[in-house]
């Protein structure tokens, strides 16, 4: 795998041949079970086939339960410069609930660990879990507070098929998911976020200043990205491109010099719908210039249009030619972008 990896990194050099790379970021699966020496490995071929800026942000994702101090002192030793640990919540009733390896005590230990030394870290938590209280949210994102992570990502539960979480909602053991709980403890999540001094820069992310994910903030920018692996996606502005998720067929292909990839050339109606959903959940907004230059003003008119009805009901609101979602509006900031779509512009 790690061989098909850098062989996929050599054949697909030329997509980035007038790009500069700021960011790396390794997620997907469990990447913290590679060893320092793959870790290297991997990057060094980044270096070896791409520009890369003077500094950029190197980023694995790692769970709890593999962040021993042997590990975490590996890790500082490679090139890696920022860690995202999926702690999910520092309550065992709710890892047990979502079927995570780790307990409670690993993520609190795993965290105080990995700020010694990695200064640069991020956290996941999950809200909306069943049967979690108010109380229980505020205590959990107190506990993240606590330990000082300079940047916290916080998602919504949702309910994968096949998963024991299903199995249990399906048998009336555990409640379904409740939209209402989840809104509530997403307004929670923002108050006690803002007055901790975090920044919410996109819907799902908060950061110290200074501490905003790279990864995370080009994404939302329409950046382009290529995604190396299995499962992988890419996108280059005007097409999105994913690797076979099956991992024999995806080591035969690169093995056999092809890029075992499928790919969408979006039309300028995708571009625009993905451009609206994007920035509609950032602090950036939309900027309705952008709109204008990039797809016309049919597409320009059509946004003004059909967002003010969301004006008026203030989720959402305008300032220097830029949309933004009003607090009132952010949880259902996915709702507003898919009402302002375009289907069929004549």
């Amino acid at each position: 795998m790690i061989n098909a990896i850098i062989k996929e990194l050599e054949m697909r050099k030329a997509e980035f041949e007038n790009e500069t790379v700021a960011t790396i970021y390794f997620g997907g699966g469990t990447p913290s079970v590679l060893t320092t020496d793959e870790i290297d490995e991997i990057i060094n071929a980044c270096y070896t086939h791409y520009t890369i800026e003077k500094d950029p942000e190197i980023t694995l994702e790692a769970n709890p339960d593999d962040l021993s101090i042997a590990k975490i002192e590996e890790l500082a030793n490679s090139k890696i410069n920022r860690l995202s640990i999926g702690v999910q919540s520092f309550f065992n009733q709710d890892l047990k609930l979502m079927n995570r390896a780790h307990n409670a005590k690993e993520a609190v230990e795993s965290l105080t660990l990995s700020r010694k030394r990695f200064p640069n870290s991020s956290l996941d938590l999950i809200y909306g879990i069943p049967e979690m209280s108010n109380a229980r949210w505020e205590e959990n994102i107190d506990k993240a507070l606590a330990l000082n992570t300079p940047h916290i990502s916080a998602y919504a539960l949702t309910v994968e098929p096949k998963t024991a979480l299903e199995n249990f909602i399906k048998k009336g053991i555990v409640p379904p998911v409740n939209d209402e709980v989840a809104q509530e403890h997403h307004k929670i999540l923002v108050q006690k976020m803002e007055a901790a001094g975090y920044e919410n820069y996109e819907f799902s992310n908060f950061a110290k200043p200074g501490y905003y994910s790279k990864n995370n903030t080009a994404y939302w920018q329409g950046k382009i990205y290529i995604g190396i692996g299995p499962s992988a996606h890419s996108y280059d502005g005007k097409r999105r491109a994913w690797n076979v998720s099956n991992n024999p067929k995806y080591i035969k292909a690169i093995t056999s010099g092809e890029l075992p990839q499928e790919i969408e050339t979006l039309s300028q109606t995708d571009q625009y719908n993905e451009y609206v959903m994007t920035r509609l959940r950032t602090q950036y907004g939309v900027s309705l210039q952008e709109i204008g230059t990039s797809f016309g003003l049919k597409f320009k008119d059509y946004f003004i249009k059909h967002s003010q009805k969301h004006i008026e009901e203030h989720l959402l609101f305008v300032k220097d030619d830029r949309v933004y979602v009003t607090k009132k509006g952010k949880f259902l900031s996915d709702g507003i972008a898919s009402d302002l779509f375009i289907l069929n512009l004549k």
